[in-house]
Order: structure tokens, then C-alpha cells, then sequence
């Protein structure tokens, strides 16, 4: 049996598969492990899924049960070193304590996500060994369909009675996690699956430290989705930082859109739903969205109990009532004062006939105040007013634009500032890779105690999100690796024999050309020689070739 690397099935003597159209003559790129590798003497590697500071998926293949699975390869980015074809990591003496602690932090985590096998919004681990000086962790495979295109296909939004039963079984799979001491921290649109049957199914499970900054880690987070505190280094996350999670993935299952970046919302915290919106859904699903949306961590919901009841059916007469003046008064609600009776059964049959005038009561409130920044879609012009202090003292320096060697040196003897740096998820277009594109204090706050130590934070850019594929016909196919590294794109390579080009000169792009813009961290085939095809009869050898990131 000769199996796809692409989707495992049969493909006897073909390379280019028949049912997924993956070529086979690939190679996969260091430092992941090669195709066909076998661990455990079991499961069989095929083509990487995604990557993280922590891990990468492969699609595999058990050869016991005869069924595609998923294979969870503990890498941590920056600790170790393996080279194309090997299966070992190597990892320096000085980082040999890190990477066992890690290691050990990575198991004992993925066997508390195994306790939970039996809830339905988790995809189950079917395995969990160690071996190649690293671990792995195998999951279930499933026939799923991406959170992001299920709600695509079902008009851009869901209705609220639509969603509710596909979410809430994921409150009580992240309650049961933190219960265990452990928690999620990363739920957003991009980790859900969708089932056939309509169930929901959560992936991307992480230990903290990669859902954070300021750790041994390259973070991950996902923006509109990730609470203000996992942008500050090093801050302890806990349910509060998971409910803003929920709620933000909650906010983009009904309005087709997630909320602002936390960073962005520190500086304006409205958010933005649509009149439309805002008539067609609950009250207090409403208010439940804004609590647990909160930037302030002590006016966000706080457990998931109160995550529940706000999400629960309608409430009574007077529990209504209480909706429209917290929903108009938000930023002053306290939370020890909410009413938890119970109405009578009289008293519902009321709620009901309130409810209607409350459904557009309520959008008149919210759309008079603009409160979350309502948009109207006849206009969706946004303004925003700001106003310039008079302040005439000294102000906080600005940094942004400069390179961040630049900015240790000039801050190395300065009493005024301690720095701190972050590393942000997203790109900015404007600030060169490698500066500083946002920093906190801003420029230009005011310094109203001059014998203070100021924290400054700056985030450097990653550069364009677009990169613009060089020119790499006739060079070398190591000087095309390592250029097109630079510009942050993966490389693969498909040979072929020419006339024109030695063996190992690079012909061109493969469905693309220079000039083109392409998104970083993705993969771009090259076209490579192996010079003039030979004259005798007698079967082609590929040269294999390796590339470098």
C-alpha cells in the first residue's frame, strides 16, 4: 500500500493523487518531520496541518486501526534544532532545562485534555508517548467543517436559538478543563469545527504560556478574540480571560464579525453591531455580550455559573425591565446588585408581552446612546472625536519607527524608562519589520511626576502582511531558500529536467511568478533543474534537494 501524503489513501504507483491532487515528489521542510515517517512503529507522518509556538499537526495514518489520524509533535520554536530527514531533536545544554520542563508542562496538560474524551465539544486524544527526545499526542480524525465556513454558508450569522444550543456544551467543556487547573485560553472562530450532524468540536488546546506574551514561548494569540491581559507580559490568565474568549467568538456567531482587537479597544471599547442586529436578538443575550466583553477584567462576567444564567431563557417582567437600564447605563453596572429570582409563572406570561416592546425598546435605547457603536447600514461612516490637551510639561518620547537595537541603546542609561517588548500576532504595512510600531505609554502622554520610572511597552512590527515574491530565476537553490526565508514563505520544490539550467538551478516559480503578493508564513513551490534530460533509456533519478526556511 502506497499512501497519500496528503489525505492517506491509496495511491499505488501514482504521485500525484487522484482524490486530493497532493504531489507526492514534495518534501516536507525541516524542522518538521519527513513524509513517511513512522513513530511509535505505528503512525505514519503525512503533510503538516499548522504550527504554533509550542506545536505542529500532521495529518498520519495508524496502521493498527487502519484510520487517518491527527499527530500532535511537541516543537518548541527556538529550543531545539533538527535537520531535513532526521526524526531527533537536538537541544543546546543551555536550553536542556527549559525544553524538559516545557516538555513535561506539554504532557501533564494533553492528560488533563484527555479526562474530558467524553464531552462533546472536545475532539478525544487517542494516544500520548514520548519518543525522538520530544512528545506527541494523537487525536481523533474527523470530517469537519471550519467554524468560519460553516457560518459562512449559513448566511454570515446565526440566529440566536440557532447557536445557543451549538455553544453552550463548549462553557461546560471549559469549565470542566479549568476545574482541572487548567484552561483554554484561545477560543476563537479559527479553533471550532463544525460535525455533520451539526455539533460543535474544539481544537487548539495550548498550555498558557503560548496564549500569552513574555513567556520562553512564541505566543499565539487570536485577535478579537484574545482578552486585553493576554497582550501584558507574563499575566496570569484565568476564567475571566476565558469568558472574554467565549463571548468574543459568541459576538461573531451573531453579528458575522468578531470584535476589535483588544489593544484597539482599550482606546475605544464600543462594539459594533448593526441595528438589525441588535432588534433580532434577546435582550439579555445583549447585555450578556457586553459583560463579557468588558476591557476592565473586574466588569467582566466572572465565572462561568454567571456566564450561563446571562445566557439562559428569557427573563421575568422585572428582570426585563433591568436589561433595558443596565443596557443603557453599561459601564455602570454592579454586579452584586443583579436580581437572581425567580418569577411565577404569571409573572413570564407578563415577560412575554413586555418582551416585544422590550426587542424594540431596547434598539431605540441602544441606537439613541450608540453605546456599542451601532452601525447604521444605510451609512456606515464612523466618526471619532478627539480632543488635544493643554498640557505644556515634559511628554513621553516617541519611538515608533526605530529599530528595536536602536531603542535598547538610546533607553541603556536612561533613569526615565524601563523597557519592556512584546511581539504582536498582526503586521503593520507602514513600520519596517523589525520596529517598533505601537508602544504604550503613546507619544506624547503627559509626564506628570518627573522622578517616576516610566514601564514603557513597545510592540515591533512584523513587516507587510503581503510580500512580493522576488525574481529567482537562474540562482541557485539555496540562495532561493534563504531569500524567499527572509521574506517569512516556507518553500517547496518540484524537479524537472531542462536544457537550459544545471542541476540544482532554481527555473522559476510553480503557478505563481515575481511580482506576485503573497501572504507571509505561507508555502510557495519552485521549479527546480536537473539539467538536460538524459539521452539513454533508463528511469529519470530526481535529485533531492533541501530546502531551508
Amino acid at each position: 500500500m502506497s499512501l497519500c501524503m496528503g489525505c492517506m489513501k491509496d495511491i499505488g504507483d501514482e504521485k500525484i493523487c487522484p482524490e486530493c491532487g497532493f504531489d507526492n515528489n514534495e518534501k516536507q521542510p525541516e524542522p518538521f518531520l519527513g513524509f513517511n515517517t513512522k513513530i511509535k512503529d505505528r503512525y505514519i507522518i503525512g503533510r503538516g496541518i499548522d504550527t504554533n509556538g509550542e506545536s505542529t499537526r500532521y495529518l498520519g495514518y495508524d496502521t493498527q486501526t487502519q484510520e487517518k489520524v491527527i499527530v500532535r509533535e511537541f516543537l518548541p520554536i527556538g529550543i531545539f534544532d533538527r535537520q531535513f530527514g532526521e526524526t531527533e531533536l537536538k537541544v543546546e545544554s543551555s536550553n536542556t532545562a527549559v525544553f524538559k520542563n516545557l516538555k513535561e508542562n506539554f504532557l501533564s496538560y494533553y492528560r488533563v485534555v484527555e479526562e474530558l474524551n467524553d464531552m462533546s465539544a472536545v475532539i478525544k486524544i487517542l494516544n500520548i508517548f514520548e519518543e525522538n527526545n520530544t512528545a506527541y499526542v494523537v487525536e481523533e480524525y474527523m470530517n469537519l467543517t471550519p467554524y468560519d465556513e460553516f457560518i459562512k454558508h449559513n448566511g454570515g450569522q446565526l440566529e440566536w436559538e440557532t447557536a445557543r444550543p451549538m455553544l453552550l456544551p463548549l462553557i461546560s467543556a471549559l469549565e470542566s478543563l479549568h476545574k482541572r487547573g487548567q484552561g483554554h485560553y484561545a477560543v476563537a472562530p479559527s479553533n471550532l469545527f463544525v460535525t455533520g450532524d451539526g455539533k460543535l468540536k474544539l481544537s487548539g488546546f495550548c498550555r498558557a504560556m503560548e496564549r500569552k506574551r513574555g513567556t520562553p514561548l512564541k505566543s499565539q494569540l487570536y485577535s478579537g478574540c484574545a482578552a486585553p491581559e493576554q497582550y501584558e507580559n507574563n499575566f496570569t490568565l484565568d476564567v475571566v480571560t476565558e469568558i472574554y474568549g467565549f463571548t468574543a467568538t459568541l459576538f461573531y456567531t451573531l453579528t458575522g464579525h468578531a470584535p476589535a482587537n483588544a489593544k484597539e479597544r482599550i482606546k475605544d471599547s464600543r462594539l459594533l453591531m448593526s441595528t438589525n442586529t441588535v432588534k433580532r436578538l434577546p435582550p439579555h443575550v445583549v447585555t450578556a455580550l457586553a459583560n463579557g466583553l468588558q476591557i476592565d477584567r473586574r466588569d467582566r462576567i466572572s465565572d462561568f455559573d454567571e456566564l450561563r444564567s446571562q445566557l439562559s431563557v428569557a427573563p421575568t417582567a422585572q428582570a426585563i425591565q433591568e436589561e433595558i437600564s443596565k443596557t443603557a447605563g453599561l459601564s455602570e453596572i454592579n454586579k452584586k446588585e443583579k436580581n437572581k429570582e425567580k418569577g411565577t409563572t404569571g409573572v413570564v406570561v407578563l415577560s412575554a408581552i413586555i418582551a416585544l416592546v422590550v426587542f424594540v425598546g431596547l434598539g431605540i435605547i441602544l441606537v439613541k446612546t450608540n453605546l456599542f457603536g451601532i452601525v447604521n447600514k444605510q451609512n456606515e461612516n464612523i466618526t471619532t472625536v478627539t480632543t488635544t490637551g493643554q498640557w505644556k510639561g515634559p511628554t513621553v518620547d516617541s519611538f515608533i519607527g526605530k529599530k528595536y537595537s536602536e531603542v535598547q541603546k538610546e533607553l541603556k542609561h536612561s533613569d526615565q524608562y524601563i523597557l519592556n517588548v512584546t511581539y504582536d500576532e498582526e503586521f503593520d504595512d507602514n513600520v519596517a519589520e523589525g520596529c517598533v510600531c505601537a508602544q504604550t505609554p503613546a507619544p506624547g502622554t503627559p509626564i506628570t511626576d518627573k522622578e517616576a520610572e516610566i514601564s514603557l511597552s513597545i510592540t515591533l512590527s512584523k513587516g507587510k502582511k503581503m510580500r512580493t515574491l522576488p525574481k529567482i530565476e537562474g540562482k541557485t537553490i539555496d540562495s532561493v531558500a534563504k531569500l524567499l526565508a527572509k521574506q517569512g514563505l516556507l518553500v517547496m520544490q518540484e524537479t524537472e529536467y531542462n536544457s537550459k539550467y544545471a542541476n540544482e538551478i532554481v527555473l522559476d516559480y510553480k503557478d505563481l511568478k515575481a511580482g506576485d503578493q503573497i501572504e507571509y508564513g505561507k508555502t510557495v513551490t519552485i521549479k527546480v533543474s536537473m539539467g538536460p534530460e538524459p539521452t539513454t533509456a533508463t528511469n529519470p533519478v530526481q535529485v533531492a534537494t533541501q530546502s531551508q526556511q
